[in-house]
């Protein structure tokens, strides 16, 4: 069992993909684990060592707890009235960006590298078009989902949170724009939803998958955003990897204010919206200063995290949830010092500590590989006693 524990977990010279393949909370397909029924004394020494990847909504752990029968009323009418209408309703939507984003590419090649095109670096109306409408019809879905109100709070310099409509810049009152200028949006990273907030905000590149160019709708929405796509799979020798690529962008978005923007979860995976994971280096190698965002999801009955549950599931569960809330902090652009710059590891702990003092979060030392070791106990398919006392990676 401790080899199938190994296997399980990520190896320093044979760094995994986050989630390319199976879906974090199915057993492997490939190597069936036995079924291992968990005691309730097992699930409360998991909640307190994986305690960021833990529900605590009336759902319960993997969102199948027992529901009182008042949720259960509220469930059913939320399934029966709220669910088919945000489904036909965020699908139009999406079909109706994509349109938009069809029009204002025709006729255009894509800028960038083969393995990194993109239209975000079109100018003119075809660019402001796809940027306004793709921020207002991004906040209209929220608004579909329930996050009618969305409560945002910038300490420091004020940011008056209006883009530019050519250049996809803020404008940050009462200081040098040229000094202002951040290379990177950095936020922590609680649900898919971010996307969507972030989106509205500021419209941003994110990083994805390569896969996802290739979605429908989905894949040309992504090029307008001009996100940098992962080629985890691709071993060729010009292949300058996500870092890279991510350095690139952030040194042109700091340097040129008609550059994209580009958005970074440094944490590398979601976790329950109270902790803040360790910061992965690669959005502080270009020692360019970032704009650190802190997002946080109050809730009653349903917690808009996307931690210790399926996909599927979760975005069920919150369709049919009446309201949800989203509280933004926007932090002061953060400008490294010299010894940052020289360190990534110490610029990027220093932020994370910022960011976790200001946004009232707690700071972990677990991440990835921790998750997926809990998710599989979840489900069964480790021993208990070898999960419980493995050690970090």
């Amino acid at each position: 069992m401790e080899s199938e524990l190994k296997d399980l977990a990520p190896k320093p010279s044979e760094p995994q993909p986050e989630s390319d393949e199976s879906p974090l909370l199915k057993p492997d397909p490939v190597s069936p684990q036995p079924q291992i029924s968990i005691s309730s004394q097992s699930i409360e020494e998991m909640e307190i060592k994986y305690a960021p990847f833990v529900r605590h909504d009336v759902y319960g752990t993997m969102g199948r707890g027992e529901l009182p029968c008042t949720q259960k009323l509220l469930l059913g009418l939320g399934l029966v009235f709220l669910l088919p209408i945000r489904v036909v309703g965020g699908t139009a939507i999406l079909f109706f960006y994509y349109v938009i984003c069809r029009v204002c590419t025709a006729f255009l090649a894509p800028s960038g590298e083969a393995e990194q095109e993109d239209y975000a670096h079109t100018g003119g109306w075809r660019r402001a078009v796809i940027l306004q409408s793709g921020r207002y019809l991004s906040r209209l879905v929220l608004f579909l989902f329930g996050f009618y109100w969305i409560s945002e709070t910038t300490k420091g310099n004020e940011v008056d949170g209006q883009l530019n409509s050519e250049a996809n810049e803020p404008a940050y009152e009462g200081q040098s724009e040229e000094v202002e200028r951040p290379g990177a949006i950095v936020s922590n990273h609680v649900s898919y939803v971010d996307i969507l907030y972030h989106m509205s905000a500021s419209f941003p590149s994110f990083v994805a998958k390569r896969s996802v160019a290739k979605l429908p709708f989905i894949g040309l929405i992504s090029k307008c955003l001009g996100c940098v796509y992962v080629q985890r799979e691709s071993k060729s020798s010009d292949f300058k990897g996500v870092s890279g690529v991510v350095n690139e962008r952030m040194r042109e978005a700091y340097q040129n204010k008609l550059a994209p923007k580009i958005m970074l979860f440094p944490e590398g995976t979601t976790t329950n919206g109270d902790y803040l994971l360790p910061f992965k280096t690669g959005a502080f190698l270009a020692k360019a200063p970032v704009l650190p965002v802190v997002l946080r999801y109050p809730y009653q009955r349903f917690s808009p995290a996307w931690d210790s549950i399926s996909g599927v599931r979760h975005v069920i569960l919150l369709l049919c949830q009446f309201v949800n809330h989203i509280e933004v902090t926007r932090l002061p652009i953060y400008h490294p010092s010299e010894q940052e710059k020289a360190d990534p590891k110490l610029y990027a702990e220093n932020v994370r500590r910022l960011m976790a003092h200001e946004g009232n979060l707690i700071l972990s030392d677990i991440g990835l590989a921790e998750k997926r070791v809990y998710h599989a106990a979840l489900n069964g398919n480790i021993s208990m006693p070898t999960v419980l006392h493995q050690k970090d990676d």
